[in-house]
Parts: structure tokens; C-alpha cells; sequence
């Protein structure tokens, strides 16, 4: 069969004959079923409803277009039954007004529940189409405004919260569950209800109870009391807070604390008489102490109150040791205190200031303040260093030895003039090495180290050049030995220590005459090294050297003698006189006049060390003095060794010369440092140039602006610069 020939078929759908006709009382008859549930609902007797046909009645009123008659009554019925709450509410007393008020809001969310469960369908269409509230909102809206702003509960309601707020502060105990419920219906009804009806008359009340409160307070507390006072109440509003007020109160009601009683306060607390801040510093509260910083940390402007106090009292007590007279005598000491000082400051910022950064470089800055108010704190730094590794290190663990390395270099930081610490540091250095006095070739190599790690290489190179020496003359000696030990017999010894001019402190060559054996000697050494190294000078340091002596005493007591070269040439006079005056002493070695009185004064004077008797006896040497073996010297140890009596501090001449000398070596420094500027830039006018070469040079130490200006003058004299021919405060650089 061919289907392609077959007529089409067509289909139409004609409408439905039968027209429904909906009865004219219909809506009316199901609002009033509908309404007869709401009621029931709210009187508590909705177990013998059926929600699934009252959810097909209000589904069939809103299809059948009645949504807006449904709406409004069920608009009508809340508000009646919400009035007779009210009521109920309005006409509880006492403590039983908030229980009333807390059960009739779970009745009404019960029950709006429910009634929202029957009308869904409403919700979803008529309520959404005609955009009116939906029925929780509206539910919420609607005990707001029948219940909440009555006159008669409204300000009953404010007025009785807010009193019971103020009975917990008053240690008094209270039904929190309850007050949660009530902040809560508060916070449901919107932003606006909780703000307007609870927050800001707390807020209000809370800062007049705090006002009061810290006004009493600091009265009769001292500031560490009061601190725990504001701490307590503080984390009590905390605790509030999560216990039943809103979380976003948080914030607003700590500002309240904070500023009533630590704001408005701050000063007075930090300067409080026998309490405050700095007598918490002297006295190490560091409870108290990282109290007044977690509080004043909330606050505007509380750390940098804290932070000038704590500044202001370093940079205070500073000045006074670096101003002490008696401090000023023992250098040593002097630097022990500004550690000592330290270390404090470091412990309260570890402890109690949270390792503030901020606390941390006001503390530097302090330090460096006052650190170089002391024209002879780098000298006194580097005597700290010489005489920690002399003798205060022995038997010191290397931990912490380094720790007492870091403490060091923590105050060569603070130096200005740190090219004039490395002056005095290389005379002292010097001595340790061709004494033998250091306790640790590791500490001496790991200060250096850190000098190095510090200032750059520029800086240590001559002091690792002083090692290198120790260890070249080692080899040198060796080689002397080998070559003429078996020419040399029973004589003395002679260890030669081959410095190299460039790296070593530079010393005035002191004129000295050796005792005959030694000379000899001297000159077959000098014979062997100027031999084996070509094209070099040797000249005789005796103001550095050392000898073992023998000494035999009248009693019979043989002792053998650690002294220096100067001494040695002194006690050798003895062998062939009994007495000699000083001015025979002077003659015969033409030792300088201050050394000799020095060593002198070590053999005499010196309790246990006096192989020498003076006459007359005194503690001065005195040019007229008369000397002679003392027969009657004796001591436990076979060895002896007998120091040179030196002034731990330089004299005034002394320093004097070693400032000359630090000014001499900053000149080449500084031109060094104009050139280099010049040449980068070409052209440049004085101020800029000025600072410039400041701030390059100041690592090292802080250059003079006359002196710098003196260096541009001899740069154009020797022509590396020339002044620009219109402006005379221009400089150009000459290639």
C-alpha cells in the first residue's frame, strides 16, 4: 500500500462544553475555615487540624484570584491576637515582664511557623507576584510593631534590660539564657530595632558606668591595679558579648572600655607617681608591663605614649652613665653597665612589648644616642674586648663565648666613629698577640669574622694581616734556628716576631739598649732575615717584646721571671751593681722616661710582683729614687709573671695623638669618597655633595662637613675637580 497517496488526517481540540460555576460564598466560606486554624494555632489547639487540607484551601483561594482577601485577613487576625499579647506583656510586673515577654515571642514564632507552612503557596505566588511581604517577615513586622513599640513595653523593655546589664557589673548574677532570647528577638527584628531599642542606650549607659568607674579607680589604685581593673572589665564585656549579646556589639562596646578607661587616662597612667611606667621598668613588672602594652595597643596613639616614656627614660639614665665621673674610671665596667642595660631593655621588649619592632628601634636609637655622647666609648668598647679575651673568657663554653661577641658587636653598632674603634681595637689586638695573652685564636677569628660580616672586607684586612704575621714569624724562627741553633750554645734565646709595618699599629721606634748577649743575637737574626728576603728593612720594636728572666733571690729562692723587654734591660743592670739611682737606670738603657718609670714602678711598688726595693718607698717613681734587688722577694709560684703598670685609659697626650691620627687616616677616606661621587655624577653643587659623602662614609664614622669641605679644596688644588665659572658653589668633575 502506497502511504505517500493517502489524504492526510487533521486533529482539533474544541474547548470544553460544560462551564464551572464557583460558589458566590466561596471565598468567604474558606477564609473563615482558614481563619478558625489561625486562631486555633494561636490558642495552642492545633493538634486536631488537618494542615494538608488547610494547605488546599489557601493553595484553591489563592488559584481562584482571592490571594489579596487571604493577605489581608490573615493581617487582620495577627495583629488581634498579637494586641492581646501585648496586653499580657504590658500587664506582667517585675521580674516576670521579661519571662512574659520571652514566652509570648516563642508562642508567636511557634505559631507563625505553622501559618507560614499553610499559606507556602501564597508566598511563592500571590506574595511574590504583587511583591507584599512575606508572611515570616510580615509575622516579624507586625509583633514589632503591636508589641515591641507599644508605649507601655518599648522603654519597660529598654529600661529593665539595660538594669539588669548593670547588676552582672556589679558582681550581681542575672538569667542570661533569658537575656539571650531577648537580644536575640531584638536582633531578628532588624538591624534598626536592635540599634535604636538596645545598642546605642547601652552603649550610652556602658560609657557613662566606665566614665565613673575608672574616675574612682585611678583614685585609689596605683596603675598596675588599675591596669588588671580595666584588663578584667574589658574581657568581661568580651565575654558579654558572646554570652548573648549581638557579635557585632563587640567591637562597639570594647571601644567603650578602651576609651573611658585608657584613653581618656593615658597620660596620667603612664607618668603615675611610684607606679607608672618607668618604675615598672626599674623594677622589672613584666606582668605589668605587657598588660599596659596589649591595652594601650587598642587605643589611639597608646604605643607611641608608651614608646616616647620608654625612650625618653633610656636616653635619660643613659646620659647619666655616660656622665658619671666614677663610671668613666673603669672602662671596662662602664661597658658591662651599658649591656647590663641592654639585656634589661631587650628582656621587657622580649616579655612584655610582644618583640616590637617599633620598641625595638627606639631602644637602638636611644642607645645610639647617648653610646656616642662618650667621646671614649670606642675606646672603652675595645678595652671591654681586649680584657674579655685576655682573662673573662677562661673557662667560658663557646656558646657562650659567642653570646658575649654578639653583645659586642651590638654596641660597636651604635659607634659613630667606628674607623676610631678600629684603632684602638688593632693597638690592643697587637698587644694580645705578641704577648701571648689571648684565651682563643676562635674568638679572636670570629670577632674579626663578625667585624668583617659588618663593615666588609676593607675594614679587617689588616687585622687578619696580624695573624698571618704571627704565623709567617713561627716559620721564620723555625728556619733561624735550624740554620744557626747549633752556633748559638748556652746563650739566651731569642723568638722574633716579624711584623708587617702596613697591618700593625704604628709605633714610635723607642730607643733601647739591649743587654751585650742579647745585641749579638739581634743582629746574627737580622743577618738571617734580611739574607733570605730581599729588599727589606728591619727595625727593632723593643717596646713590644717580652723575656723570660732567671732570677736567683738572697734567700735562696730561684723564680723565673715573665717581663717585658724594658724590664728586662733594667734587671739585667743588677747582675753588675747592687744600687743604682734612676737617673743611672735612664742612662744606661735610654729607655723613655714615662716607660721607664712604668716598668719601674711594677718591680717596686707592686705588692707580690716587687722584686726591686725603692728607697724612699712610695707609689710614685721619683727622679731622685735609689733601687736594689730585693733580697727578700719570694713566692708560691716558680713562675712570675711581672705586668707593666699601664693606664687602662690612654693619658690625654696619648689620646690626643690617637685622634691625630684618626683625622689623618679620614682625609684620604674622605677625598676617596668626594672622587668617587664626582665621577658618577660630573657635575654637583657643595650641599649635595656634602651630603653625600656623609651619608657614604657612614659606616665608618660621621664625617665633619668643615673637614669635607677642606678635602674639596685640595681636590681642585691637585685637579680632580674645578668650580663651574658662573656658580662658585658648583664643582665639576676633571677627568
Amino acid at each position: 500500500m502506497n502511504c505517500s497517496n493517502q489524504k492526510k488526517r487533521s486533529f482539533n481540540i474544541e474547548a470544553f462544553k460544560h462551564k464551572v460555576v464557583v460558589d458566590p460564598n466561596y471565598a468567604d466560606k474558606t477564609w473563615r475555615l482558614l481563619e478558625h486554624a489561625i486562631d486555633e494555632i494561636y490558642n495552642k489547639n492545633a493538634s486536631g487540624l488537618s494542615f494538608e487540607e488547610l494547605y488546599r484551601n489557601a493553595y484553591n483561594m489563592v488559584l481562584h484570584k482571592y490571594g489579596e482577601k487571604l493577605y489581608t485577613g490573615l493581617v487582620s487576625t495577627m495583629t488581634s491576637h498579637l494586641v492581646t499579647m501585648s496586653r499580657c506583656i504590658e500587664n506582667a510586673h517585675g521580674e516576670m515582664f521579661l519571662e512574659e515577654l520571652n514566652s509570648k515571642w516563642a508562642d508567636h514564632n511557634k505559631a507563625l511557623q505553622m501559618i507560614r507552612d499553610i499559606l507556602m503557596y501564597m508566598d511563592r505566588s500571590y506574595v511574590h507576584g504583587s511583591q507584599k511581604t512575606p508572611v515570616h517577615e510580615l509575622g516579624l513586622n507586625l509583633w514589632r510593631d503591636n508589641v515591641i513599640y507599644v508605649t507601655g513595653i518599648q522603654s519597660r523593655l529598654q529600661n529593665i534590660v539595660l538594669q539588669l546589664i548593670h547588676k552582672e557589673r556589679t558582681g550581681q548574677i542575672i538569667n542570661q539564657g533569658l537575656m539571650r532570647n531577648i537580644i536575640k528577638m531584638l536582633s531578628d527584628l532588624g538591624p534598626s530595632v536592635y540599634q535604636v531599642n538596645f545598642e546605642r542606650p547601652f552603649l550610652e549607659a556602658s560609657g557613662d558606668f566606665y566614665s565613673i568607674e575608672s574616675r574612682e579607680f585611678i583614685e585609689c589604685c596605683d596603675c598596675g591595679d588599675y591596669l588588671q581593673k580595666a584588663e578584667r572589665r574589658l574581657n568581661e564585656e568580651i565575654d558579654r558579648v558572646s554570652h548573648y549579646l549581638d557579635a557585632k556589639s563587640e567591637v562597639k562596646i570594647t571601644n567603650v572600655v578602651e576609651k573611658e578607661m585608657i584613653a581618656n587616662h593615658m597620660t596620667r597612667l603612664v607618668h603615675m607617681e611610684d607606679s607608672g611606667l618607668v618604675n615598672m621598668i626599674i623594677d622589672d613588672k613584666y606582668e605589668d608591663l605587657k598588660r599596659f602594652y596589649n591595652l594601650f595597643h587598642r587605643v589611639p596613639n597608646g604605643l607611641s605614649t608608651i614608646r616616647e616614656v620608654m625612650m625618653s627614660y633610656s636616653r635619660e639614665t643613659g646620659m647619666q652613665l655616660v656622665t658619671d665621673p666614677e663610671k668613666l674610671k673603669d672602662p671596662v665596667e662602664f661597658v658591662q653597665c651599658l649591656l647590663n642595660k641592654k639585656d634589661k631593655y631587650d628582656k621587657i621588649i622580649t616579655l612584655a612589648f610582644n618583640n616590637d619592632k617599633s620598641f625595638q628601634n627606639a631602644l637602638n636609637s636611644s642607645f645610639e644616642f647617648f653610646i656616642n655622647r662618650n667621646p671614649r666609648s670606642p675606646e672603652f668598647i675595645s678595652l671591654f674586648v681586649d680584657d674579655k679575651l685576655r682573662k673573662g673568657l677562661k673557662g667560658v663554653g663557646e656558646d657562650d663565648v659567642e653570646v658575649v661577641l654578639d653583645k659586642v658587636m651590638m654596641m660597636f653598632r651604635f659607634l659613630h666613629e667606628k674607623d676610631v674603634f678600629e684603632k684602638y681595637y688593632k693597638q690592643h689586638l697587637a698587644k694580645r698577640l705578641l704577648s701571648g695573652k689571648d684565651v682563643s685564636d676562635d674568638a679572636e677569628r670570629s670577632l674579626i669574622l663578625k667585624l668583617k660580616t659588618e663593615c666588609g672586607y676593607q675594614f679587617t684586612s689588616k687585622l687578619e694581616g696580624m695573624f698571618t704575621d704571627m704565623k709567617t714569624s713561627q716559620d721564620t724562627n723555625d728556619g733561624f734556628y735550624l740554620k744557626h741553633g747549633a752556633d748559638l750554645g748556652d746563650g739566651p734565646s731569642l723568638v722574633v716576631q716579624v711584623l708587617t709595618t702596613g697591618s700593625w699599629p704604628t709605633q714610635p721606634s723607642a730607643t733601647c739598649n739591649l743587654p751585650a748577649e742579647l745585641t749579638s743575637l739581634c743582629d746574627k737574626f737580622r743577618s738571617y732575615y734580611l739574607g733570605t728576603h730581599s729588599g727589606r728593612r728591619l727595625s727593632w720594636q723593643t717596646n713590644m717584646g717580652t723575656a723570660d728572666i732567671k732570677a736567683n733571690f738572697g734567700t735562696g729562692q730561684k723564680h723565673e721571671l715573665t717581663v717585658s723587654t724594658y724590664q728586662m734591660c733594667v734587671l739585667m743592670l743588677f747582675n753588675n751593681a747592687e744600687r743604682l739611682t734612676y737617673k743611672e737606670l735612664e742612662q744606661a738603657t735610654e729607655i723613655p722616661s714615662l716607660d721607664l718609670k712604668r716598668c719601674l714602678q711594677s718591680m717596686a711598688c707592686v705588692k707580690g710582683k716587687n722584686v726591686l726595693k725603692k728607697e724612699p718607698m712610695s707609689k710614685d717613681i721619683g727622679e731622685d729614687d735609689v733601687f736594689s734587688v730585693n733580697d727578700k722577694f719570694s713566692s708560691k709560684f716558680f713562675k712570675v709573671r711581672i705586668g707593666t703598670v699601664v693606664a687602662q685609659k690612654e693619658t690625654e697626650p696619648e689620646k690626643h695623638e690617637t685622634r691625630q691620627r684618626v683625622e689623618e687616616d679620614r682625609k684620604p677616606q674622605i677625598e676617596a669618597a668626594i672622587v668617587r661621587i664626582m665621577k658618577a655624577r660630573r657635575v654637583l653643587d657643595h650641599n649635595n655633595v656634602i651630603t653625600e659623602v656623609i651619608k657614604q662614609l657612614q659606616p665608618r664614622f660621621l664625617a665633619n662637613p668643615s673637614e669635607i669641605k677642606k678635602r674639596i679644596e685640595s681636590l681642585i688644588e691637585r685637579d680632580f675637580l674645578e668650580r663651574d665659572g658662573s656658580d662658585r658653589k658648583l664643582y665639576q668633575y676633571l677627568a
